[in-house]
């Protein structure tokens, strides 16, 4: 049954700007996951500790305020050092239960100094091991003014059972280069990670599998404005300004025709479960194969510099 791949999309709100509770949210997840004997799960852009919302509702762009400055310390403090064994616990639990996990994240990296902040979408596989950490190639409008710029480092795909998964953060993905990266390297699950609703994954989920002839696996997170912890920095400014919802979910698959698989499920928590045929990757691409024989290199080519990037480099003695 190698050519049968049973998938979760975990469909949850962070326990906002809170890592420690974010992640046993996670864990419960996998756990679930486990017992339904799913063998990927997948959870959405920076769910630990989750999207800096506030910047938009508090004035974000002013500069050196109290607000601003608290709360993206508040952040930094909450956010994931792997190298420090944050996602230790994680891995441990994709080995016990023998599953395959996408993390969104927000990573706080020791290889750029350890105070800047990327939002990451990091694979485990099933053994436990962490494959690839991508940090995401371009904040979008006002995560410019909390995330740093990634690097091509992450833009790898993985082997699981038949298929060959690789992902993008949010925006990322309406990127046509870095999508025809990951496509090069044989990917056909491609997932699509978001910190929530339906106005983003509603048409680039199917676009994407029509494009590719894969499967499209978009995963949203949920948050409302009663998910704002009372303990958070100036969470009643937060509060003043915050639309009742602020990620409705919108969770997908889309097929390799393009037809929906699992339409966006919308303002349910919960775990999402579908299996993929990898057979019908094979009949889609008998027609279109963007990287195989519907391709002319000898036209155009794309060049990826997966190097990951560093301000310092040492050479000692």
């Amino acid at each position: 049954m190698n050519h049968i791949l049973k998938v979760a999309l975990a469909q949850i709100s962070p326990v906002w700007l809170n890592k420690s509770k974010t992640l046993k949210k996670v864990e419960q997840s996998i756990v679930e996951a486990s017992k339904e004997k799913a063998e990927l799960i997948v959870f959405g852009e920076g769910l630990i500790p989750g999207y800096p919302f506030w910047l938009a509702l508090t004035g974000g762009a002013e500069w050196n305020t109290d607000v601003n400055k608290t709360l993206h310390a508040h952040y930094v403090k909450n956010s994931i050092t792997i190298e420090k064994g944050d996602l230790d616990v994680i891995c441990d639990l994709a080995k016990q239960h023998d599953i395959a996990v996408y993390l969104g994240i927000i990573e706080r990296p020791l290889d750029r100094g350890g105070h800047s902040i990327y939002a990451s979408l990091v694979y485990i596989d099933n053994k436990g091991t962490i494959q690839s950490v991508h940090r995401k190639l371009q904040p979008t409008y006002d995560e410019r003014l909390t995330w740093s710029p990634g690097d091509g480092n992450g833009l790898k795909v993985h082997a699981l059972k038949d298929f060959t998964l690789g992902g993008l953060n949010c925006w990322e993905n309406w990127m046509p280069l870095p999508r025809a990266a990951l496509y090069g390297l044989g990917e056909n699950v491609h997932i699509a990670v978001w910190p929530g609703s339906d106005h983003n994954t509603k048409d680039i989920t199917r676009f994407i599998a029509r494009e590719s002839r894969s499967y499209v696996i978009s995963v949203s997170s949920l948050m409302t404005k009663d998910d704002f912890p009372k303990e958070t920095p100036y969470v009643n400014q937060i509060l003043d300004k915050s639309p009742d919802v602020l990620a409705n979910g919108g969770s997908c698959v889309a097929s390799p025709d393009g037809e929906w698989l699992v339409e966006p499920v919308l303002h349910k928590e919960g775990i999402i479960y579908t299996s993929l045929d990898f057979n019908r990757v094979l009949e889609e691409r008998q027609n279109f194969d963007p990287v195989g024989h519907y391709s002319r290199p000898d036209v155009t080519k794309l060049s990826v510099n997966r190097e990951r990037q560093s301000t310092t480099e040492y050479f000692d003695s």
